[in-house]
This record gives structure tokens, C-alpha cells and sequence, in this order.
């Protein structure tokens, strides 16, 4: 490939990573509307907090299924189809929400969009994957790890303006209206990339059973990691600006620029740590070190912070808790998706991202209605936040060092090496996939 090709290739590669940060971004806003939008519908469909807590969940009750449904389809469709089709859905999903609804219908919507956003970041990330290398894929991932910040925090004050001034509908319309504008510019400009080798795996042929690959000590430090994660991202999108309005006492809007401070966190920490990351990767240090400790060291700051949340009273440290609580876990995200695509061959890349995500996101599925149960046993809102943020902060430190004693890409991919077998020749499907 000449030099004018190559510049041509970098060019589309880093556009196709636009394109997915927008991608993400949409994703997360539609999931953080529902939190924005608590207080006003608590009021109008007059709900508990266990109810609303269960909404929440709601949209993580298929989640986790699709995303592995998804993620073996992924191994045989182009990702380029997979993602136009399911912006479709997440737009269509937001259409009943225009209007006036029941909880019933709202618990549906939720029900279905979670179903199609599901296979959103393994799928995202395998489209990325198919236009950069191993040693060259953190800071891309680290990119459109920032589109979900992004979409989680910092259109925040936007939709809380929308809600504030028009309804909790329209900004549902408006998320839609956005989903359907990407799908547009996604079937124009979309591509999927050209590269189709095995980067952890030495050779193009080699094939390792699923058992092996769920089973790897990478991969099960991996799912713990993202779980103990999706615990803190779960609880900043349903519960963190309910918390802030009725324990903190803020304003919604005051809550909303609060709520800002994770995701510009996480927006400044994912490429900081991708790129240190990356660089120790490329210096020499194993991966274990450069990936997996790194990315559970901030899973462990996360939880610590958590618990000191409820008892620091309002003022600059209790915000600056807010930000790292809700933020620096994340960072496991990007670091445990390239330890994946390390381990793994390409053939099968897209199945276990999509397995990972899965895992991960089971945490959306329990938290939510976790705290929302302890918030009503509490004697007040106050007290129920307290209890719950204090478990959860025990929770998440737990579970990240028992993930950074796991992870050892090395071991396992020695071992890889011995049990790996010679892949069939790939399908038509699978070639231009």
C-alpha cells in the first residue's frame, strides 16, 4: 500500500471512530433520559421508588441476552448492517414516549430499547477493532468510551433545559429525531475495515474453543471488572440525579451541571490512561500490568470513593467524590476490551466482546432496583442513599481486586497456544464481516 493509500486509510479509519463516538453518545443519552427525567415521572405517573427502580432495570431485562445473540451474529454480518438496524430500533423505541404513556407502556419501550442497545459497545468496538491493531486500539476504544460519557453527563444539562422548559416527551423526541439522523449518515459513509487478523493469537487459522476463552482467567477478571463498573454507571443513569435533588437537596438544574462532572471526568481519564496504558504496552510491560492493573486500580478508587460519598457533606470534596465515584471505574472499559481482543483470535472477537458485555451489564440489571429498595426501607431519603452508596462502594473495591489478581493475558495466551486448533476456512459471511 502506497503512502497516499495509507493516509486514506488512517482518515477513514479515524472518521469510522467519529461516527461510533456519536454512536455511543446517542446510546448513553437515551439511557440517562430516563434519570433526568426521575422527578418528572415519579410525579405524573405517581410511582415509588421501587417502581421507578424497576423501570430502571427494566431496560436491562433482555440487555444482556441480545448482546450475546448480537455478538455471535457479529462473527458472520458486517457490522456496518448490524449497527444501521439497531439505531433504527433506538429511535423507533423513544416514539411511544412522545406523547402521553402508562407505565406499562413506558416499562415496554424501556424493555425494547435495552434490547437493541445491548449489543451497542461490544459491536461498536468491533467495528473500531476492524480498522486498528492491537498495540493501536486503546485510544480508539478510549474515544468511543468518551461517546458514552459524553452521552451520559454532558448533553445533561441540554436535556434537563428540554424538560425544564417543554417535557420529559419531547426529550425523548428529541433523542430520537438525533438516533434517526445518525442511521441516515451511517448508511452513506459506514465501512467496515480491513483488518481481519488475529492479534493476540498468533495465526490467522488458529481457532480456541468457547469454553477456553469464557473460562480464561482474563476473561472472568475481565467480567468482574466491568461488572463492579456497570454497578457505578448504573446507578449514575437512574439514580444519581434523584439522589442529588431529594438527599442533597439541589436544584434539577444545579443537579444537572453535576451531573456533568463524571463524564468530563471520564472524558479526560479514558484517553489518559489509554494512552499511558499503550505506552507501557509498547515499552514492554506485560499486559497484566499495563492493562489489567492499571484498569482495576481505577475500579478500586471508584469503590473507595463511593463510601466516602454519603458521609462527606455537600461542598467541593463531595462533588469532586461525585465525579471520581461515577467516572474513573469506567476506565476498566476500555483496558478490559483490549485484553479481550488480545486473547482472542478475530474470527471469534465479536462473540465474546459481546459475551464481556453482557456480563458487565448484568450489574444494570440488579442495581438499580437494589438501591431503590434500600432507599424505601430507609426511614428517609437521606438515610436509604446512605446505606446504599456505602454497600455499593464495598461492593465495587471488592470486586476490582479480586479482577486485578485474575487478569494475565500471558498465562492464557500461552496456553491458548497449545490447545488452539486450525479454524475452518471462513464464509462469505464471515470474510466480509
Amino acid at each position: 500500500m502506497d503512502g497516499t493509500n495509507v493516509a486514506v486509510s488512517k482518515r477513514k479509519a479515524w472518521a469510522i471512530v467519529a461516527l461510533v463516538f456519536l454512536f455511543m453518545l446517542i446510546n448513553y443519552a437515551d439511557k440517562a433520559v430516563i434519570g433526568l427525567s426521575s422527578a418528572s415521572i415519579i410525579k405524573e405517573l405517581r410511582l415509588s421508588h421501587a417502581q421507578f427502580g424497576a423501570l430502571g432495570s427494566a431496560f436491562f431485562l433482555l440487555f444482556s441476552i441480545s448482546g450475546v445473540v448480537v455478538g455471535f451474529l457479529s462473527n458472520r454480518v458486517a457490522t456496518k448492517r448490524i449497527m444501521l438496524v439497531m439505531s433504527i430500533i433506538w429511535a423507533l423505541a423513544l416514539l411511544p414516549m412522545t406523547g402521553p404513556v402508562s407505565f406499562a407502556v413506558l416499562l415496554g419501550s424501556r424493555v425494547i430499547l435495552g434490547a437493541a442497545e445491548g449489543p451497542a459497545f461490544p459491536i461498536a468496538l468491533h467495528a473500531v477493532y476492524k480498522w486498528f491493531g492491537d498495540k493501536r486500539r486503546a485510544v480508539p476504544t478510549s474515544v468511543v468510551a468518551c461517546g458514552a460519557a459524553f452521552g451520559a453527563g454532558v448533553v445533561a444539562p441540554l436535556i434537563t433545559w428540554i424538560i425544564e422548559h417543554y417535557s420529559w416527551h419531547a426529550a425523548f423526541a428529541t433523542l430520537g429525531v438525533a438516533g434517526f439522523f445518525w442511521a441516515i449518515v451511517w448508511a452513506v459513509v459506514g465501512k467496515d475495515g480491513p483488518v481481519g487478523q488475529a492479534t493476540g493469537v498468533p495465526g490467522a487459522s488458529l481457532h480456541i474453543p468457547y469454553r477456553d476463552l469464557i473460562l480464561s482467567r482474563t476473561a472472568i477478571g475481565v467480567y468482574i471488572g466491568g461488572f463492579a463498573a456497570y454497578w457505578m454507571i448504573a446507578l449514575n443513569i437512574v439514580w444519581l440525579a434523584n439522589y442529588l435533588i431529594k438527599a442533597v437537596h439541589l436544584t434539577p438544574s444545579t443537579a444537572a451541571w453535576v451531573i456533568v462532572l463524571p463524564s468530563a471526568m471520564q472524558i479526560v481519564l479514558a484517553p489518559c490512561c489509554a494512552f499511558l496504558s499503550q505506552r507501557l504496552t509498547m515499552a514492554g510491560y506485560p499486559s497484566r500490568l499495563s492493562r489489567g492493573a492499571l484498569g482495576c486500580t481505577c475500579i478500586v478508587i471508584a469503590g473507595l470513593a463511593t463510601i466516602c460519598l454519603p458521609i462527606v457533606p455537600l461542598g467541593p470534596l463531595k462533588i469532586l467524590l461525585v465525579g471520581t465515584a461515577f467516572s474513573i471505574a469506567s476506565v476498566i472499559f476500555t483496558l478490559g476490551s483490549t485484553l479481550i481482543g488480545e486473547i482472542c483470535p478475530a474470527p471469534q472477537r465479536g462473540a465474546l466482546l459481546g459475551i464481556t458485555n453482557s456480563i458487565h451489564t448484568l450489574a444494570g440489571l440488579i442495581a438499580p432496583v437494589a438501591m431503590g429498595l434500600i432507599v424505601d426501607i430507609g426511614a428517609d431519603p437521606v438515610d436509604g442513599f446512605r446505606t446504599g452508596y456505602l454497600w455499593a462502594g464495598a461492593l465495587v473495591a471488592t470486586l476490582g481486586i479480586i479482577a486485578a489478581c485474575l487478569i494475565h493475558p500471558e498465562a492464557d495466551l500461552r496456553r491458548f497456544r497449545r490447545i488452539g486448533v486450525a479454524a475452518e476456512p471462513l464464509t462469505t459471511g464471515e470474510r466480509t464481516a
